[in-house]
């Protein structure tokens, strides 16, 4: 007979990006049934849910009421950066691991985050290795005004700057914000050829639908590609035709034009990772990660988180937006995770890469 474990799940039903938490929820929920279904495991999972509302002052005390009012010691969630780091703090309280499953800005390694998902080296360095001498060096940034904007920006002007680029604009709006008018005219002066769009949610779907609208204009040719590291399947709805063209990196997109993208997968993928990791380990829900993960190598399996900072490894795929499907551009075996940066094996071109000096 199968044992029950509780698990958490903390995401938006409602919101500014209610888009992507649904994808993610949907993926958790699938991955449960998957697993509870699987006679092969002796564990099934029992949900204990939880939604913020898209407020970010409600992760930390929801997630506190996970651990302290079940037996849940792992939790599915979180979108933003933003709210990963809200409840970080709560989870090294009451000895809980976050199971995040979205792509992230790199330069973090909780002990109680299991990252599922990509970082830089798994998106947005390979996305500005193919970009620069396809696209040109010519950048635009643009980003939600918060940690992942910020990171993201900060590491793409590093690599345009090494690559001999122009970083011409730098542009960053409050999360939730549509207010555009002076970033598209900015745009509209300068012609960059490529932009990185870091934008979030209502944000980016706003900013699309007016750089689509630019791109009509008599002189402005086909306009500048949109690259971007966050947008994926579940966001073609929202943002419509507007996506049209955009070049994203993850570590999938739908083989069959579905709809949920990687928020969905990588959070499928999640549960199935803890339950293999659970598997034949009673009472092991209870162990930090590291000891869980320890545990599990030391028994022949292979985890596909790096037992020293807790992040998968992922392909690097390369994808362009046409006809309402991504379709394929580059592909990248498989990456071990270098959240920092500090790795020797960062390979372009153009020039060096950045540096973590003390």
């Amino acid at each position: 007979m199968k044992r029950v474990v509780d698990i958490g799940l903390l995401l938006s039903g409602s919101g500014m990006y209610a888009a992507l938490a649904r994808a993610s929820r949907a993926g958790v929920l699938r991955g449960v049934d998957e697993v509870n279904a699987d006679p092969r495991l002796d564990v099934s999972f029992r949900v204990v849910e939880r939604d913020p509302g898209g407020r970010l002052d409600r992760y930390a005390p929801l997630c506190r009421e996970i651990l302290r009012g079940s037996e849940a010691r792992h939790i599915f969630g979180c979108i933003t950066s933003a709210s990963r780091k809200e409840v970080i703090p709560e989870l090294e309280r009451f000895d809980g691991v976050l199971w995040y499953p979205v792509p992230y800005e790199g330069f973090e390694a909780s002990e109680h985050v299991a990252y599922m998902h990509a970082c830089p080296n798994q998106h947005l360095l390979p996305l500005l290795e193919w970009a620069l001498p396809s696209l040109g060096k010519r950048a635009y940034l643009v980003g939600s005004n918060y940690i992942w904007g910020w990171e993201m920006a900060r590491i793409a002007r590093e690599r345009v700057m090494a690559a001999a680029g122009e970083v011409l604009g730098d542009r960053y709006l409050p999360v939730g914000d549509t207010d555009l008018d002076h970033i598209i005219q900015e745009i509209r002066v300068l012609k960059p050829d490529f932009i990185l769009n870091s934008l979030v949610g209502d944000s980016s779907y706003a900013f699309l639908v007016r750089l689509a609208e630019l791109k009509q204009e008599s002189g402005f040719d086909k306009g500048p590609t949109v690259l971007s590291c966050n947008f994926t399947e579940c966001e073609i709805t929202s943002a419509g035709d507007a996506a049209e063209g955009l070049v994203s990196a993850g570590p999938w997109f739908e083989p069959n034009g579905g709809s949920g993208g990687s928020f969905h997968e990588m959070a499928r993928q999640s549960v199935h990772e803890l339950a293999v990791l659970l598997h034949g380990r009673p009472r092991a829900e209870l162990l930090p990660l590291s000891e869980l993960l320890c545990s599990a190598i030391s028994s022949g399996h292979k985890p596909r988180l790096d037992p020293e900072h807790h992040h998968a490894r992922q392909p690097a795929i390369i994808a362009r937006l046409e006809n309402g499907r991504f379709r394929e551009i580059k592909r990248l075996p498989a990456l071990r995770a270098d959240p920092y940066l500090t790795a020797r094996s960062h390979s372009f071109q153009d020039g060096p890469w950045l540096k973590v000096v003390p």
